[in-house]
């Protein structure tokens, strides 16, 4: 048996569910609101656009807010299912206002990680990373290429040295000496 039909037998209405939630904080009046209203809530955000967990979220917040707010609701002004629904358009506006507010290229902009460190050790440690970038891009372009196939593309100095076409022993040394300018550029020459 649906809620509809079962609500119908009892003769409750979604006012009587609305009313004892708003009174008494009636939590199986709610849990009834609920099953009904959420799913269609849901329904007419993705019809609107929204993705289907973008429009779940959005539904349980509409009915959290119905549960919170169902002391104000007066069935002499609108029905429960109008003030529900007016619920949950407010919300999506609230959402579309916000991120409006944030700009328009904020999916543009790499999240940051979620990280222990303090915000000064984040800073550094992606200064760190601009300038061993930078010093790598400074280095000849054979010890560069090198360099990157061995620590970025994790390639053992054999399959360089198949790949590149270049005895071992070449490929070492120029890994060796690179790695050598690397330290000097970066302050880390401790000899």
């Amino acid at each position: 048996m649906s809620y509809s039909e079962e609500s119908r037998e009892a003769g409750t209405t979604f006012e009587d569910l609305l009313a004892a939630v708003g009174k008494s904080r009636d939590r199986d009046a709610f849990i009834r609101l609920f099953e009904y209203f959420a799913p269609r809530i849901k329904s007419f955000m993705m019809k609107g656009g929204m993705t289907p967990d973008a429009a779940d979220d959005l539904a349980q917040e509409a009915m959290l807010t119905v549960w919170q707010k169902a002391v104000q609701y007066d069935p002499r002004k609108a029905a429960a299912s109008t003030w529900i629904f007016t619920i949950a358009r407010n919300r999506k506006v609230d959402v579309l206002r916000k991120q409006s507010r944030q700009g328009p290229y904020v999916a543009d902009f790499p999240a940051v990680e979620d990280t222990d460190q303090r915000p000064d050790e984040y800073v550094n440690h992606k200064d760190g990373i601009r300038a061993m970038v930078h010093a790598i891009d400074s280095l000849p372009p054979e010890q560069a290429g090198l360099i990157r196939k061995a620590y970025f593309e994790e390639k053992s100095h054999s399959d360089i040295a198949a790949e590149e076409n270049l005895p071992l022993g070449t490929v070492k040394s120029r890994i060796r000496l690179a790695l050598e300018k690397l330290r000097r550029s970066m302050g880390e020459d401790r000899a």
